[in-house]
């Protein structure tokens, strides 16, 4: 798992330098979806996962970017990460029972990556 992360946040990486900080998420996620794919890697975006509540579906949700099916990208612009966008991650992790996800914030000069596990 550890190699795939690593070949995803390079793709990040790689989008943030060609792009930098500034773009709206939709952007970053249209740039990061071609790098994956170029990279070979099964991505797809906007993918949607059914929450339940006490057995009940109550809705449906989608992901930005989630790759191999085994690994959700939720993509961030903003001045600084928070607590918040940790919680919407591991909530999504939780509902789509995938185990990682990446946490990519390009609104910064370096790209600002978290790493999650659920």
């Amino acid at each position: 798992m550890e190699e795939l992360t690593g070949k995803i946040i390079s793709c990040g990486i790689e989008v943030h330098k060609k792009l930098g900080p500034g773009f709206l998420e939709s952007l970053y996620e249209s740039a990061l979806l071609i790098e994956l794919q170029k990279q070979g890697l099964h991505a797809a975006s906007q993918k949607e996962i059914r929450v339940f509540y006490d057995g009940c579906e109550i809705g449906v949700h989608r992901l930005d970017i989630i790759v191999e099916d085994k690994v959700i990208i939720e993509l961030k612009a903003v001045v600084e990460l928070d607590q918040c966008h940790k919680a919407q991650l591991l909530s999504y992790l939780k509902a789509s029972n995938i185990k990682i996800g990446l946490l990519l914030n390009f609104a910064k000069a370096v790209l600002q990556v978290k790493r999650m596990a659920y």
